[in-house]
């Protein structure tokens, strides 16, 4: 079985978020279950020359968008047993970052039709092509306009998958015949409320639909998660499955992790104590080993549940507690985070940006982890925190329902609540709390989050599960 992973970005060439992560290890696993797939992506000015320098030049051919032919060079990586393929074109993926142009709609129709171009001159002909948020949404549109009647491409099958279905693609209806290019009568495959929906077109148009988790999977059928696309979601639910994300064990393992304070394992902890107290010095907090240190390495948005946080924070912090914190965002959060750690410089210490170094520290040297989103397809940073022995507190959606189970039943691996609201998050806090000072509980807590396998193993045998129904094996 052969498999086209096609993304935006993927670890280690380009990343923005969670699908970097995705990209960079899934296709991994499914290597090593001795399927092969390969990645293909955009060859973006951000890839740096170190890396640049492994790659080889395939071929160059042309690309049509809509009136345009354009200019379309692919080279190949090896990298991790994996083979990546890169789409280049200066004009369009030339630039500083990887998102946010004025013509990303183009930029994306491009490297959409590009994949489907490219595949008779690779040497790799997918049994199927597993498509990833909205910039690659169009693949399957395209797919089912331009290629299906077609040979090498008359077997193949596509999947897609929304990673956050908040970021649809969605744009003005005059971009139909200038930018996309697709036949006269198949308006209305990418039209959805009023404009241009990408997403939508790939919901339609793909043989499978699945979503980063079971729980969000039900979600997103639901108007509150689904940002206006429940109706086409409830219309395609038979194909939606919800597969959660895994974490790369390899490059988050406390045995040898090189960017941590000290290495550690769930049989020999005092690692971990050490990864504490360093990392409030390296904050300028107090070294007190008896204090937990809460963690947050998140990105500064309303949506991550900070505005809880915000209600009851000066609550939490009267008691013994430190609070650690990353990331970058909205000014109202920054601004707040800020104002705190001048209010308590020993109990609030706050890095604003993104450090992977510093995430891995505090992933390693925190004894909790706060993560109260109002919605998360699945999330990463809960699973990692297991992984460090640091124990999750997370509101109880999406992905986060899925791979943390409260404690109180003596079984479970982390501290829930359902409502969303600041006080239900701030009782959950406190059980937090309370339960570190129980310090035989807290270690076989630890012990427990430790041993959780949030591996990719069981993600890709379900993806696997998936191929095989759709190409009949």
């Amino acid at each position: 079985m052969k498999v086209l992973f096609a993304a935006s970005e993927a670890y280690p060439y380009a990343m923005s978020g969670g699908l970097a992560d995705v990209a960079g290890a899934l296709p991994k696993a499914l290597r090593k279950r001795m399927v092969g797939c390969r990645i293909i992506l955009p060859l973006y000015g951000t890839i740096s020359e170190e890396m640049r320098k492994s790659m080889t030049f395939v071929c160059n051919i042309v690309v049509p968008v809509a009136w345009r032919k354009q200019y379309c060079g692919v080279f190949e990586a090896h990298l991790d047993g994996v083979i990546y393929y890169f789409i280049d074109n200066q004009y369009y993926f030339n630039r500083d970052g990887l998102y946010g142009y004025y013509d990303d709609a183009e930029r994306y129709a491009f490297f959409s039709r590009a994949v489907l171009e490219v595949i008779p001159h690779i040497g790799f002909v997918p049994d199927v092509i597993h498509c990833n948020d909205w910039q690659t949404a169009l693949i399957p549109v395209y797919f089912n306009a331009f290629y299906k009647q077609k040979e090498p491409y008359t077997n193949i099958k596509t999947v897609y998958t929304i990673h956050n279905i908040q970021y649809q693609g969605k744009y003005g209806k005059e971009l139909y015949t200038d930018v996309l290019g697709l036949p006269q009568g198949a308006e209305s495959i990418i039209e959805y409320d009023g404009c241009i929906n990408l997403m939508k077109g790939g919901i339609q148009c793909a043989d499978k639909v699945t979503t980063v988790s079971p729980t969000y999977a039900k979600e997103i059928l639901n108007e509150f998660y689904s940002h206006g696309l429940d109706y086409i979601l409830k219309e395609f639910a038979y194909k939606l499955t919800g597969i959660v994300n895994g974490i790369d064990t390899v490059v988050y393992n406390p045995e040898d992790d090189p960017l941590i304070y000290k290495n550690f394992t769930v049989e020999k902890l005092e690692g971990k104590a050490e990864n504490k107290k360093c990392l409030q010095k390296e904050m300028g907090l107090p070294e007190k080993s008896d204090t937990p240190v809460v963690g947050m390495v998140t990105r500064l948005v309303k949506h991550k549940g900070l505005d809880l946080v915000k209600c009851v924070f000066e609550n939490i912090i009267k008691q013994d507690v430190q609070f650690v914190i990353l990331g970058s965002g909205e000014y109202e959060f920054e601004s707040f985070f800020s104002e705190m750690a001048n209010k308590y410089p020993e109990k609030v210490s706050l890095v604003l940006g993104f450090k992977p170094e510093l995430a891995h520290k505090i992933y390693a040297g925190a004894d909790i982890f706060l993560m109260p989103s109002l919605s998360e397809p699945c999330g990463l940073a809960q699973m990692i925190a297991l992984r460090y022995g640091t124990v999750p507190i997370v509101r109880k959606t999406g992905g986060l329902n899925d791979t943390i189970r409260d404690s109180g039943d003596n079984q479970g691996n982390g501290f829930t609540f359902a409502n969303y609201n600041a006080h239900d998050m701030q009782t959950a806090v406190e059980r937090a709390l309370q339960g570190y000072k129980d310090k035989n509980g807290w270690a076989i807590l630890r012990k427990r989050a430790m041993n959780c396998d949030n591996s990719w193993k069981t993600s890709a045998n379900q993806y696997i599960g998936l191929y095989k129904e759709l190409i009949g094996k």
